[in-house]
């Protein structure tokens, strides 16, 4: 707690801006912590998930995939947690034309209806919400992941790419109605990256999550050119279809060979071992092995490393533990500031 309340004290007169890339379970997790240590949070949250409930309200209705969207709303929430279990509530399989649906799907889905577009429909839920921060979509129309692998094949789909299980060579988006028109984001997501004194990507699926943001080419721009601090949060284990076998600094060297150049300045890295037997690999069947560490490569990229246990251990699964994360990203918010105040 000292920590967090030197980090408020210092940098003066305003919170902390970080802004978190990225999409699945372990963003919420994130700008969660976030939030609760005084951070001013935007999150840019993927739109080219095409599995699950998100899936199949994207095909059926036509609108960018609101999973994703939906636990970022709600981690970063004011209101009760009785009303955001309500906002979260998934129907059971008993509701045939409902099962396996969140109510808040349908309310993304029918404001994006009404506004018109994804953006909007996101900045009136989040106020509905009493959202502490800013939840932003990559872009304001659904994308579609592509991907060639090393055998020269190509695959359309994030299920389809990961359910291949061959190794990746890169990954681009194209719009889902639209293939040749360019996806873009809207300014307030780049305007967001470049006034940030920390941009954060991950924790995530390296090609599904963290990277179908960054191939949106005025997002990628950014982010390459932002003056703030590029932290990338290195996955705890490695996934079957994307990074079977990888390191650290082979997580890295996709994002720079992806993006064109050296650009991470800080890799969070944890150390900690994940008990043998623990891991419940037919519950976490994407997962394989734990990530390994190169520190030695990271820092000819150019990259801090900062490892510590940053583990998180439950529900059989190994997870980053969001508040110590969080710890880490704020300091290096407070030194971003620091240097800022120094140039000026």
């Amino acid at each position: 707690m000292a920590s967090q309340n030197k980090i408020i004290r210092v940098v003066k007169g305003r919170r902390p801006k970080v802004v978190v890339i990225g999409g699945g379970t372990g963003l919420p997790v994130i700008v969660k912590s976030l939030k609760g240590q005084n951070a001013d949070v935007t999150a840019i949250v993927t739109v080219a998930d095409d599995g699950g409930s998100s899936g199949i309200i994207r095909d059926y209705i036509n609108v960018v995939p609101p999973g994703d969207i939906r636990n970022v709303i709600t981690a970063l929430s004011d209101l009760p947690q009785s009303e955001l279990d309500i906002f979260q509530y998934r129907f059971d399989s008993k509701d045939t034309f409902f099962a396996g649906h969140a109510i808040g799907n349908f309310i993304i889905a029918a404001l994006s209806e009404i506004y018109s577009n994804i953006f909007d429909a996101v900045q009136v839920l989040s106020e509905m919400m009493q959202v502490d921060g800013h939840v932003f979509p990559a872009s304001n129309r659904s994308l579609t992941l592509n991907a060639e692998f090393t055998d020269g094949t190509t695959l359309a789909g994030e299920s389809e790419i990961t359910a291949a299980d061959k190794k990746i060579k890169k990954v681009w988006v194209t719009e889902t109605e639209e293939e040749n028109h360019k996806p873009e984001a809207v300014d307030p997501v780049i305007q967001a990256i470049l006034e940030a004194d920390v941009v954060v990507l991950g924790p995530g699926s390296l090609f599904t999550s963290v990277l179908p943001n960054l191939m949106i080419d005025n997002l990628g721009k950014a982010v390459s050119q932002t003056k703030a601090e590029v932290v990338y949060i290195c996955n705890i284990m490695t996934q079957k279809g994307e990074t079977l076998g990888f390191t650290d600094a082979q997580h890295v060297k996709v994002l720079d060979e992806h993006l064109g150049g050296n650009f991470v300045d800080t890799v969070l890295v944890n150390t900690t071992p994940v008990p043998d037997d623990y891991m419940d690999f037919n519950k976490y069947e994407e997962y394989s092995t734990q990530v390994k560490y190169d520190f030695e490569s990271l820092r000819k990229m150019g990259c801090r490393v900062i490892s510590n246990d940053f583990l998180s251990l439950h529900d059989n699964g190994a997870f980053h533990d969001g508040d110590k994360v969080a710890t880490e990203i704020m300091n290096l918010a407070f030194q971003a500031d620091q240097r800022k105040n120094e140039e000026r």
